[in-house]
C-alpha cells in the first residue's frame, strides 16, 4: 500500500530518522536515512561558529555562568568582558590526529572554533571575575557590585 506525504507527516520527518512510506528496500531506506543524518550536522548546516551550551545562574553576592567545552585544552580558551557587559567565550578544538594518514568514512566529531556570547544584565565587578576550567566544563564567577547588590528590595504585601 502506497500512502503519500501529507502535511501531518511533514512534522514526523524533522525526526533524526525520516520515516519513509513508500515500499522500497530496507538498503534504499537505510541509505536515505544516512544522507538525512548528515544534512544535521554543524558542517552541513554551514554554520560558521558553534555555540557552547552554557548555564547562568545568580546568588546573593555573584553570577555564575557555567560552559561545555569539552575537547578543548585551556590554553585555548579566551573569555573576554566588555565594557558594556558582554561575556564572549571562544576557543578552538584541535584535531589530534593527521587526516593525510588515513581516509575518514564517516565522523561527527567537529573540529574548530566555538563561540558564544551572552549579556549580563547584572551591575557586576568584572575586575573580580574567576575562571576555572575542569573536565571540558568552565565556570566563571563573577562576583556583583556593591550597587547591584544595594538593589534588591523587600515588598510588603497586604491581605485585601
Amino acid at each position: 500500500m502506497r500512502t503519500d506525504l501529507s502535511s501531518t507527516e511533514t512534522a514526523a520527518q524533522t525526526a533524526r530518522n525520516i520515516p519513509i512510506h513508500v515500499p522500497v528496500s530496507s538498503e534504499l531506506k537505510h541509505f536515505l536515512q544516512h544522507f538525512w543524518n548528515l544534512s544535521e550536522t554543524p558542517l552541513a548546516t554551514e554554520a560558521a561558529d558553534i555555540a557552547p551550551k552554557i548555564e547562568v545562574a545568580e546568588t546573593k553576592d555573584a553570577v555564575t555562568v557555567s560552559a561545555e567545552l569539552p575537547g578543548i585544552d585551556a590554553k585555548d580558551i579566551d573569555l573576554q568582558i566588555s565594557s558594556d557587559g558582554y561575556l564572549t567565550i571562544s576557543g578552538e578544538k584541535k584535531c589530534s590526529t593527521e587526516h593525510g594518514m588515513r581516509d575518514n568514512y564517516f565522523s561527527e566529531i567537529y573540529y574548530g572554533m566555538v563561540k558564544r556570547t551572552i549579556p549580563l544584565p547584572w551591575d557586576l565587578d568584572y575586575n573580580k571575575a574567576d575562571a576555572k576550567y575542569n573536565d571540558g566544563l568552565l565556570s566563571i564567577e563573577i562576583p556583583k557590585s556593591q550597587t547591584e547588590k544595594a538593589k534588591v528590595k523587600k515588598i510588603n504585601v497586604n491581605k485585601m
